[in-house]
């Protein structure tokens, strides 16, 4: 039985899977993404988590007849490598993908996207999604993978659909990781949106535990019912992510906007429920369906595994 391998670099945590031809998964590992301001270190745990991967589907790494990697952005097809994303430390720079993954496999048919792409490509492959579809995440950061005509879009240099990067508020002063400022990952991404809370602060009496260390974006939705502060900042977040999702839908024209990642995923209400009432009042084209991505948070990684039985497009007729 030919077995494929798919690894998932997220900003919080690596994952990989090893599947049959038929997408079914037979092996996994997951593991916590460094830390750290160095590329080696990343790559070291991405071919970890595929040897760890492949230990627990009972194969050889080098009997893997081809691997996709879906990795934080921006990405370097050329050379094989995600370049100092935004949601990793500072100074990590380069972190080599398909030229290790390439050795431990013993194959040279290795396929880097990045992250929202990889997603794309598994609602293509795995839930039969339109031949015009976005798989947006909504994150640690905030990406798009786009499948325009049934091909799906990769850009110049792999990096089609960096959409958290797109300014939602030109006036807008909240600092982005890429080191920009007024983006939509700015305000909306979950490594930004407890900060985003504390800046709309004006001194009222708030349940927010805006002084503690561990405040999170999970505390801002769990108490919107109820907290000012609160129900002020889901709703500028809604607000934000109506107007990105607005300029998705211009550029790509989908029929369905599949969405994914811990913040989407773990807030549905609060999340997908305002991107849907507004909308309609933002697109001057058709209105796409607004849904939850099926596979939770092994969206990505199976979109890698996708990639990798396809030959990375996700078309089951490959």
């Amino acid at each position: 039985m030919a077995t494929y391998l798919g690894v998932d670099l997220g900003a919080t945590s690596v994952r990989a899977v090893v599947g049959d031809r038929a997408g079914n998964v037979v092996g996994t590992h997951r593991a916590a993404t460094p830390r750290t301001a160095s590329g080696a270190a990343v790559t070291e745990a991405v071919v970890d988590a595929a040897r760890e991967a492949c230990a627990d589907a009972g194969v050889a790494p080098e009997s893997v007849a081809a691997a996709g990697v879906g990795a934080v952005g921006p990405i370097d097809p050329a050379e094989g490598a995600a370049v100092a994303p935004a949601n990793l430390p500072a100074g990590v720079g380069r972190i080599p993908l398909t030229g290790p993954l390439e050795t431990l496999c013993a194959t040279g048919r290795v396929f880097l996207h990045n992250d929202a792409t990889a997603g794309a490509i598994g609602e293509r492959f795995f839930a039969d999604a339109p031949e015009d579809m976005v798989y947006l995440t909504l994150s640690t950061g905030i990406g798009a993978g786009a499948v325009v005509d049934g091909a799906v879009l990769s850009g110049w240099n792999g990096n089609a659909g960096e959409v958290g990067h797109v300014t939602v508020d030109p006036d807008g002063q909240r600092p982005c990781g890429c080191g920009g400022a007024g983006h939509w990952e700015a305000y909306c991404a979950g490594a930004n949106i407890p900060d985003y809370a504390r800046s709309l602060h004006a001194g009222e009496p708030t349940a927010l535990p805006l002084d503690d260390d561990d405040f999170s974006t999970a505390d801002v939705f769990a108490h919107a019912e109820t907290d000012d502060l609160a129900a002020r900042a889901v709703e500028r977040i809604a607000r934000w992510n109506a107007i990105g999702v607005a300029t998705v839908v211009h550029v790509y024209a989908p029929q369905t906007v599949v969405v994914g990642g811990g913040v989407a995923r773990h807030n549905a209400d609060g999340v997908l429920e305002p991107l849907r009432e507004r909308l309609p009042e933002r697109v001057t084209t058709d209105v796409p369906t607004v849904r939850l991505t099926d596979h939770g948070d092994d969206a990505v990684v199976l979109g890698a595994l996708a990639s990798a039985i396809t030959g990375g497009t996700g078309d089951r007729r490959n």
